[in-house]
């Protein structure tokens, strides 16, 4: 399979991604500039973490715009695999393709620190390398992080499976403690119905060696490649 990395100006976890893909799950990877109008055969993109744009406006909000994310939505709309990382979240939302919104932090600070998530559902091109209930180990690093809905929107979400991490504690309990951000319902990541675009705040690629403090995001990658080359 082959991974495409989306590159906006300001991106800061494009190439944690790339080497991620192309030496630790050691598949096919190309970077994907903000003005490409190409997707180049890529079977998952992946918009990283960063500033796109510097996200003076709303975090991704801009980068909505440019013209790499025209062919992501065409991509994404006709089943294409999409991946939003932090920023790459944030784009997602801002453009359609998740449901919700970001907020402030309710600390109103930069986050950078290790999390724990517990997988909600382990039945997604995502996650089908984890266990149910599976605890990960993984950092966040942001301001903008509170993801919210509002209630009908959660409702939907729950009832369609679409919450894919939520944030725990070490035995993987649910409670406001180990909530970082204000999130609502201690959300993480969640995903679109067909279970084909995931949108998480934490930094999987931040964690995928065992030098970095934890390899656990190793596992979103091994699930997508496990999903297009099952077993190997």
């Amino acid at each position: 399979m082959k991974f495409g990395v989306v590159v906006f100006p300001g991106s800061n976890c494009d190439y944690d991604a790339y080497m991620v893909a192309k030496s630790v799950v050691r598949q096919e990877v190309e970077f994907l500039w903000h003005q490409d109008t190409s997707l180049h055969n890529c079977d998952c993109i992946i918009l990283p973490g960063g500033f796109s744009y510097g996200d003076y406006l709303r975090t991704g909000a801009i980068a909505r715009f440019s013209p790499i994310m025209k062919k992501v939505i065409e991509f994404a709309k006709d089943g294409g695999m999409v991946a939003g990382i932090c920023n790459g979240f944030q784009i997602l939302l801002e453009s359609g393709l998740l449901p919700g919104a970001m907020l402030r932090n309710t600390s109103l600070r930069f986050i950078c620190k290790f999390v724990q998530l517990k997988v909600e559902n382990k039945d997604t091109p995502f996650t089908n390398m984890c266990n149910q209930g599976q605890v990960l180990r993984i950092p966040i690093a942001h301001t903008d992080g509170n993801y919210f809905i509002p209630e009908e929107g959660l409702k939907q979400l729950l009832e369609n499976d679409q919450i894919v991490f939520r944030y725990c504690d070490e035995r993987g309990n649910i409670t406001p403690a180990a909530n970082p951000n204000g999130s609502l319902d201690n959300i993480a990541g969640i995903c679109n119905r067909a279970k084909t675009i995931l949108g998480m705040m934490p930094h999987p690629e931040r964690a995928s060696e065992i030098i970095l403090g934890s390899e656990d995001g190793k596992y979103v990658f091994r699930s997508i490649v496990n999903f297009f080359n099952p077993g190997r």
